[in-house]
């Protein structure tokens, strides 16, 4: 199929070219309602939830330049063609090196993107101002097989919710877009990436207490079963998860929806889509337009981490594979593979 002419979108007094708009993203919702162009108006209809969920954020693009059934391209650095109005922040990965990502300011950096086929955005929990000192905490309620949504949902707002309000917090929910829930909690920009992890472990055990059978922060897929993990991980440097309004790699047209706490109880992935968020957008607003009213003080949560390594033994956990090996954490090899003897009691092993 030929592509289709060029447009030229006015964003903030800044022109945006869409290149083949009538290209097909999301196959579900077809040429009236699932085209590039409408991927791009939707990021637009809804630009004041999405640039105050990416504002001054390291971002990370997710593109499907073909549709979201076609070849992805998963982009930490901004592209050296960019226009010379689009913002970029260095970041430094886990390995030391370093790139120049995307900081999102205003809208036409959104449009911009969306061009470029991006259809999921992915923030950092740090700020460029400050990229090593995370002003976000995130709790990722991730679905294992046999179990869906209505129990990351169930697990939000049954244990998730009871646990920051016994810490005295505010926690914002959203769906995933996908079949888990997240609930972002802003914290003081005052500590590192391990210490807002260890918080987070903290958390998730907590969580995890208060209904093990249904429930794990087992890293180790072998060992979850049918539970909701709560992924700790998604704290550390360099992980991202899917922003608020982003759109996922769902032929449907899914969309991270931010949500209030009563309407979690009754919502369902499907009901937020490219098609239906606008109209959605346009009569309640951003749901979470008060997320940076009130940043928490993370000591608690240390102070919890640091009782549960002195009362129950319960230190780090592992990091995922591509980070080097950790101070103090236990070894990174699956349960079922791990012989006792080769390993020392620092996580290290040895050989022998």
């Amino acid at each position: 199929m030929a592509a289709s002419p060029a447009i030229e979108i006015q964003v903030g007094g800044r022109a945006v070219r869409v290149s083949n708009p009538d290209k097909i993203y999301f196959p579900a919702l077809g040429a009236a309602g699932g085209t590039k162009r409408h991927l791009v108006e939707y990021y637009l209809a809804v630009s004041d939830g999405i640039v105050r969920a990416l504002r001054e954020r390291p971002t990370y693009l997710q593109r499907f330049p073909d549709g979201v059934q076609g070849e992805e391209i998963y982009q930490k650095r901004v592209p050296t063609h960019a226009p010379d109005w689009i913002q970029t922040c260095q970041v430094t990965f886990p390995s030391g090196r370093t790139a120049d990502a995307l900081r999102v300011t205003e809208a036409a950096h959104v449009a911009w993107a969306a061009n470029l086929g991006t259809v999921t955005f992915h923030p950092w929990h740090a700020r460029c101002t400050d990229v090593d000192r995370p002003d976000e905490l995130r709790i990722d309620l991730d679905p294992q097989p046999g179990t869906d949504f209505c129990d990351a949902r169930r697990v939000a707002l049954d244990q998730v919710r009871e646990v920051l309000a016994e810490l005295g917090w505010v926690g914002f929910p959203k769906t995933s877009g996908n079949r888990g829930v997240h609930v972002y909690v802003r914290i003081q920009p005052r500590w590192t990436f391990t210490e807002v992890r260890r918080a987070a472990i903290a958390l998730a055990r907590a969580v995890e207490r208060r209904d093990p059978q249904r429930i794990t922060t087992k890293w180790w897929k072998e060992e979850r079963g049918a539970q909701i993990f709560v992924d700790y991980n998604q704290n550390a440097r360099d992980r991202t998860i899917a922003s608020a309004y982003s759109a996922r790699r769902r032929v449907e047209g899914y969309v991270s929806a931010p949500l209030d706490w009563d309407e979690l109880v009754d919502a369902r992935t499907e009901d937020f889509t490219i098609a239906t968020m606008p109209a959605r957008f346009a009569a309640v607003g951003d749901r979470h337009a008060a997320i940076d009213d009130i940043a928490h003080d993370l000591t608690p949560l240390l102070q919890w981490y640091e009782r549960d390594e002195a009362a129950r033994g319960e230190g780090d956990m592992p990091y995922p594979p591509n980070y080097p090996k950790q101070p103090g954490e236990p070894p990174r090899v699956q349960p079922s593979k791990r012989v006792v003897e080769h390993w020392d009691a620092n996580g290290n092993r040895i050989d022998r």
